[in-house]
């Protein structure tokens, strides 16, 4: 099995001045998106929470591995990308570096056979 990639996991809390943060928003991805080593990203803006806290926003940066998720957040441009998410969120977020294992559908079916069988 091939060693996972990692992902920082951005939940953004909802917002006092949702209309000025998502104003701002595209300044954080165009930061983000110079971050050495960035691989893939994905934003999901939340419909609502089924349980637990809400959120407003769900972001997801991908890197090879936790090494180079973390030289990346260290880097100039993660530093100015976090401060910059810092000031347009007023702080109201969560991080979390988690590892990213993906599998393909038909992979599924193989092991929904293998237990009816």
């Amino acid at each position: 099995m091939p060693a996972p990639m990692y992902k920082l996991v951005i939940l953004i809390e909802p917002q006092d001045h949702s209309a000025e943060f998502d104003r701002r928003w595209p300044e954080f991805l165009a930061k983000a998106e110079r971050l050495p080593g960035l691989r893939r990203e994905v934003t999901a803006r939340v419909d609502r929470a089924l349980h637990g806290k809400p959120a407003h926003l769900i972001h997801e940066l991908h890197f090879d591995s936790l090494t180079a998720a973390t030289d990346a957040m260290a880097s100039p441009a993660g530093q100015g990308a976090g401060q910059l998410l810092q000031e347009i969120s007023g702080g109201k977020l969560t991080l979390l570096l988690a590892d990213h294992l993906q599998d393909e559908l038909s992979h599924f079916h193989r092991h929904k056979e293998a237990v009816d069988n």
